[in-house]
């Protein structure tokens, strides 16, 4: 098992964009550690305090942060949105407060995934700001921003609370990088594969196997027909990746040898191998 040290050397993935979140009023110092987690889950480490209610130091909040206590050291405290604002160059703010009527003429939302397209190529400071709990953001603070993002949620209980909604942006914000950079630099590895297929070649190669399996089972000719068309499209249905089906080829080639030692069937020597080859046309 790889632990959180172990891959503590991976640098932070890069934007075009520099982005702070800024929490207005955080009363809760779980929920000030919490999100202090989930930024960093996602790659991101600046944060901004305005007029904070609990103390960074609190050990309840480097509890819930885990291995995100660098974000906590790093943090800034600011007497105010416009202090904690000074040199970005778009002021984003949230709200789960979709009222209608009058109160919309400033209300132009967005979703998260839209943030995320607006911010591919836009190459200054972003500040991204979330309300005190319980209260969201005041409407002389939703003033001051350039527009506002808020969450997909149910209109019957449509606030979340203040870490699900700063994970809500951020994952959408790095999905953006992963989709556009994985593999393509040091902070974004190429891990788990973004592309599920396997190219005809090698899924020629698989379906072979699994014929080779079924010809070596007992039974009659449809028994065997049967299995070998139910395991293909079993294992197409998962769409399996590159290392998936190498892997499925090796072990479908041992469990044929092995019937066929057990079957006294000669080809168990014969043809026995660990590659398999694409079959002549």
């Amino acid at each position: 098992m790889i632990s959180i040290g172990d891959r503590s050397e991976i640098p932070l993935p890069t934007s075009a964009y520099n982005l702070s979140i800024v929490l207005i009023g955080v009363s809760h110092p779980g929920n000030l550690g919490a999100v202090c987690r989930t930024i960093l889950n996602y790659g991101f480490v600046q944060l901004r305090l305005v007029n904070p209610q609990c103390d960074p130091n609190d050990i309840e909040a480097r509890n819930r942060a885990k291995h995100a206590g660098r974000v906590l050291d790093g943090c800034t405290v600011h007497a105010s949105l416009e202090d904690a604002t000074t040199d970005a160059s778009l002021i984003i703010g949230t709200s789960g407060k979709r009222e209608i009527g009058s109160k919309t003429n400033f209300r132009h939302f967005v979703y998260p995934w839209e943030l995320a397209e607006r911010l591919e190529q836009f190459d200054g400071n972003v500040c991204l700001v979330f309300g005190e709990e319980g209260k969201g953001m005041s409407t002389e603070d939703l003033e001051k921003c350039d527009y506002l993002v808020t969450l997909p949620t149910w209109e019957g209980y449509p606030i979340a609370n203040l870490s699900h909604a700063v994970n809500a942006c951020v994952y959408e914000l790095h999905r953006s990088r992963v989709l556009a950079r994985q593999g393509k630099e040091a902070g974004i590895p190429d891990i788990v594969p973004l592309e599920r297929g396997i190219p005809p070649e090698l899924k020629q190669v698989l379906m072979q196997t699994v014929r080779e399996l079924a010809d070596a089972l007992p039974g009659n000719d449809e028994r065997r027909k049967s299995f070998g068309h139910s395991l293909s499209r079993s294992i197409m249905r998962s769409m399996p990746t590159k290392g998936e089906a190498n892997r499925l080829i090796g072990g479908l080639l041992d469990a044929t040898t092995a019937i066929q030692y057990v079957e006294g069937n000669e080809a168990w020597r014969s043809q026995r191998r660990r590659k398999i080859s694409r079959e002549e046309e």
